[in-house]
């Protein structure tokens, strides 16, 4: 008889927690762009949460933590992402968040997903997204199978202030989509996104 494999559970991502030396900065900043709030605080750290979660995000601040001063060229995490619901959702809270001051450091369309990159006060980047298909399934395929993604998995870079004026003007996302995806959004001046040498 043969053995049978385990079937695999699979769970789902609960938190991320991040080492800190800013701890109220980034308390601050995750609450502004993510519309979190905090379950548990105390001076080694704290918990925050923006929905029914005990948290989602966890800061660590324990003496002895040092900055890293070439963070950016070290292995290790390269950022974490958050999924709005759609298009609109996601330009808006650009909108919103560029308010504030805080403004992302590089925004492209990978095709799937339309996808803005921030820095937090520690310099983790950090994505907001929505995804271009409205469906996993579309996009998954997508990925997997065209010639366009396999030609240029990075994407392309767009301007945000440029991307919202067209939403803003009442254009529908599959015509800025294509927009995006054709290069019409380009920023003025292109991101480096390669590390410091």
């Amino acid at each position: 008889m043969a053995a049978q494999t385990p079937t695999v559970i699979k769970p789902a991502i609960h938190h991320l927690t991040l080492k800190t030396t800013r701890l109220q900065p980034m308390i601050d900043w995750y609450t502004a762009t993510l519309g979190m709030h905090v379950i548990f605080q105390f001076p080694g750290g704290a918990w925050v949460s923006n929905d029914t979660a005990n948290h989602r995000i966890g800061f660590l601040a324990l003496p002895g933590y040092v900055e890293d001063a070439q963070k950016e060229q070290h292995t290790g995490l390269h950022h974490s992402a958050f999924e709005y619901a759609s298009f609109s959702d996601l330009i808006e809270s650009y909108a919103r968040m560029a308010g504030h001051g805080i403004e992302p450091q590089m925004c492209l369309n990978h095709g799937m997903t339309t996808s803005m990159y921030y820095a937090d006060p520690d310099k983790n980047l950090v994505e907001f997204q929505s995804d271009n298909f409205g469906d996993w399934e579309k996009s998954a395929e997508y990925m997997r199978s065209s010639p366009v993604f396999a030609a240029n998995p990075i994407g392309e870079f767009f301007d945000p202030a440029r991307v919202l004026a067209a939403h803003r003007s009442g254009k529908p996302f599959t015509e800025i989509n294509r927009g995006m995806m054709a290069g019409e959004f380009r920023p003025a001046v292109m991101p480096n996104i390669a590390p410091p040498p």
